[in-house]
């Protein structure tokens, strides 16, 4: 029985070992992995998020005032064309001078 117990012993030492090496061996794939996609990225001039997400809030921010603008230079228009109209109803129209005869 002292055999079997010991070779029990020995196989379970021996899976042990083996998990840690597989442990091991999946750490630095995944270190490889991580760095080889790292390196891509950057060799593809990819943005990275945070300054996506600024821009997109400038762009944003920008959209907002330029829409503000034109409704700004929308009511201007309106006013002048208004203002004109009553200045053109309370101007007398010039006269045409009559044509000479002798011409």
């Amino acid at each position: 029985m002292q055999t079997t117990g010991k070779i029990f012993d020995d196989f379970a030492r021996v899976a042990g070992g083996a998990a840690g090496a597989f442990s091991g061996i999946r750490d630095e794939v995944e270190t490889l992995v991580k760095s080889r996609l790292e390196r891509v990225l950057a060799d593809m001039d990819v943005v990275p998020r945070d300054e996506f997400d600024a821009i997109k809030a400038v762009a944003v921010k920008a959209r907002e005032e330029q829409e503000k603008l034109e409704a700004r230079v929308a009511a201007l228009e309106e006013a002048l064309k208004n203002a004109g109209a009553a200045k053109s109803a309370k101007t007398p129209r010039a006269r045409k001078p009559k044509a000479d005869p002798a011409d």
